[in-house]
C-alpha cells in the first residue's frame, strides 16, 4: 500500500521507517499537515495517515476520495478532527489508535501538578544564576488533598492509581464508573460536586459535544479559590478566555496545560524567531502561575513504540480485509 503520511516530525519518520521493515509500505512523508490545500499530494496513494491537528473536513475527505484513498489512519486517540459523516459517504474507513501507554500521558499530567506546586522549573533556573533563594518558591503538600478526575478511561484510571500514592483523596465524573477505581477507593459523584471539592482538577476525557468547554466561567466560578487546572487531553475542554479571567481573579490558582485550543497552527514548531500573533496564549504565557507544555504528554519512547506499531498493524488489516478492531464510527 501507499500512505501519505502528513504532519509529519523526523521522529515520526524514524519510527515509521525502523517498524516498516516488517510490513514493506510505501510511505510519502510531508512536514505539512493534511488540509484541503494538501490533499491533493495524495494523489496515487491509497491511504493518509494522520496527526491531531490535520484538518479532515468535508472538503479535505472528498479531495481524498477523488484521490481514490480508502483509509485514513489516525496515528492518535482522538479524532474530533475527523468528519466521519463525509468519511462514510465516501465509503473511506477511519481508524485510530485508541491506547497507547496511558502511563505516559498520566505521568506527564503529574510532572504539570508537581512543577506548579513545588516550583521546580524556577528553582532551576534561580540556581542556574546563582540565585538560591527561596523566596516565592513555597508549595504544598499533596498529601490528603482532594483530586478531582473527569474522565476515567485509561488514562485516567492510570493517573488515579499513581496519584493515589501520594495520600490524596480522589472523586472522579464520567459517564460510566470504573470498577477498579471504585475498589481503589475513587468515590464518583455528579460533575458539579467533582468542580466544587477539587483543590486539583485533572481532565482525561475526550472533546465531543458534551465536553467542549467543561471548564467555563460557570463551573469555575464553582470551584475552590486557588483551584489548580491540569489539561492533558484536549485543549477545547478549557474556554481560554474564561481560564484567563479566572486567572486574573485568582479564582484559579494554578493552569498547566499540554494542549490549547487554538494549538493548531503553534504546537510542534519553532516560532522562537517570530512574532506570535495569538494574543490569548501570549496572555496565558504573562502568568507567573501558569505552565504550558506543547502537547508532549505522549511524547514517550514506550508510546511512540506503540502508536507506529498499532497504526500499522490498522493498515495491515484494511489492506488483509481483516476485522478492524480499531475502527471508528459515526
Amino acid at each position: 500500500m501507499r500512505i501519505a503520511v502528513f504532519s509529519t516530525k523526523t521522529y515520526d519518520q524514524e519510527y515509521f521507517e525502523k517498524y516498516n521493515k516488517e510490513y514493506n509500505y510505501s510511505f510519502s512523508f510531508y512536514e505539512t499537515a493534511l488540509n484541503p490545500d494538501t490533499a491533493k499530494l495524495t494523489a496515487d496513494c491509497d491511504a493518509v495517515c494522520v496527526f491531531v491537528n490535520d484538518t479532515v473536513d468535508d472538503n479535505t475527505i472528498k479531495i481524498l476520495s477523488k484521490n481514490g484513498i480508502q483509509l485514513i489512519a489516525l496515528r492518535c486517540a482522538g479524532y474530533n478532527n475527523v468528519d466521519l459523516d463525509a468519511a462514510a459517504k465516501e465509503n473511506i474507513k477511519v481508524v485510530r489508535v485508541p491506547a497507547y501507554s496511558p502511563e505516559a500521558v498520566a505521568e506527564h499530567a503529574l510532572a504539570l501538578i508537581l512543577t506548579l506546586n513545588r516550583k521546580t522549573h524556577k528553582a532551576y533556573n534561580r540556581v542556574r544564576e546563582g540565585n538560591f533563594s527561596l523566596k516565592n518558591l513555597i508549595g504544598f503538600n499533596l498529601n490528603n488533598k482532594t483530586i478531582g478526575v473527569i474522565g476515567t478511561g485509561k488514562i485516567g484510571e492510570t493517573f488515579c492509581k499513581i496519584i493515589k500514592g501520594f495520600g490524596c483523596k480522589i472523586i472522579a465524573y464520567d459517564i460510566a464508573e470504573n470498577e477498579n477505581l471504585v475498589a481503589l477507593g475513587v468515590e464518583y459523584m455528579p460533575l458539579e460536586k467533582v468542580f466544587e471539592q477539587s483543590d486539583i482538577l485533572s481532565l482525561h476525557c475526550p472533546l465531543n459535544k458534551h465536553t467542549k468547554h467543561i471548564v467555563n466561567k460557570a463551573s469555575i466560578a464553582s470551584m475552590k479559590d486557588g483551584v489548580m487546572i491540569i489539561n492533558t487531553s484536549r485543549g477545547a475542554l478549557i474556554k481560554t478566555e474564561d481560564a484567563i479571567e479566572g486567572l486574573k481573579n485568582k479564582k484559579i490558582g494554578y493552569l498547566g496545560i499540554d494542549v490549547y485550543e487554538q494549538e493548531e497552527n503553534l504546537f510542534f514548531e519553532d516560532h522562537s524567531e517570530v512574532i506570535i500573533e495569538d494574543d490569548m496564549l501570549l496572555r496565558l504565557l504573562s502568568f507567573p502561575n501558569v505552565l504550558i507544555t506543547s502537547h508532549q504528554a505522549y511524547f514517550t519512547k514506550e508510546a511512540m513504540d506503540q502508536i507506529t506499531t498499532i497504526t500499522l498493524e490498522n493498515i495491515k488489516a484494511f489492506e488483509n480485509g481483516s476485522e478492524l478492531v480499531n475502527e471508528v464510527g459515526q
